[in-house]
């Protein structure tokens, strides 16, 4: 039997990729050659259209405000109902900072709207105070993974506000998180995730990246192990930065 292939979309990659967030993908395709698993990347930029059955994951890095801009409309005009019925599928979805903004309902920039797809409930307001810069560490419990930390560097003027109904991804341990007030970082719904978390994201917390992995292929077993001395390395200096 053929080995898996993991198949990963990422959009706007040469516009959402600040703080070294291509070093996610980056990771997930190492893993998957360590394990004999396949990796095909396909990149999405603007104007083009998705096909909602031929990616298992779809990720989108943060942004600077122009870029976000430039893509904000794009995303809703040309790939919102792909996003939306390859979830309803099953396939995984991922948004860093800007890419997690974009997930929500809409993103206020004072006189400026930019529209976001309603994967998940939340909307974000550009804030007249200071930016939330700094280590972070926050505490998720992820289905099959149990309760699990992960750790990196955030750096956003937006707030972003959870619905009622809206689960955070995590629990502030240290750090800002969506607010600074909230003691919510991230928002889950299903398979759709985003976060504020770089540093980049998933080097610093491999098993994340197994995990989504994991429910991008719809595996029943867990992924094999590696011998991850040098990820659980990065993992723990992570946390240590952020206070832990």
């Amino acid at each position: 039997m053929p080995s898996p292939v993991l198949r990963v979309c990422a959009l706007y990659p040469d516009l959402m990729n600040i703080y070294a967030d291509r070093g996610n993908l980056l990771l997930l395709q190492q893993r998957c050659a360590w394990r004999g698993l396949g990796f095909q990347l396909t990149g999405a930029g603007l104007g083009d259209a998705i096909d909602p059955a031929a990616h298992d994951l779809f990720y989108m890095g943060g942004g600077q405000d122009r870029d976000q801009a430039l893509c904000a409309q794009d995303l809703v005009d040309t790939k919102r109902d792909a996003l939306h019925t390859a979830v309803d599928r099953g396939a995984v979805v991922l948004g860093v900072c800007g890419g997690y903004q974009l997930l929500g309902h809409s993103y206020e920039l004072g006189d400026e709207h930019l529209p976001g797809v309603g994967l998940l409930d939340l909307r974000t307001v550009r804030h007249d105070g200071p930016r939330l810069i700094g280590n972070v560490a926050i505490e998720v419990d992820l289905p099959g993974a149990g309760r699990r930390i992960v750790a990196g560097f955030e750096n956003h003027g937006g707030r972003t506000h959870l619905a009622s109904g809206q689960a955070p991804l995590g629990r502030v341990l240290k750090g800002h998180g969506n607010t600074g007030e909230s003691g919510a970082e991230g928002a889950i719904c299903g398979s759709v995730l985003g976060t504020y978390i770089h540093g980049p994201l998933l080097p610093k917390n491999a098993w994340l990246a197994d995990w989504l992995t994991e429910r991008a292929l719809g595996l029943d077993e867990p992924l094999a192990p590696l011998d991850d001395g040098m990820e659980d390395a990065a993992h723990a200096s992570a946390k240590a930065a952020a206070g832990l």
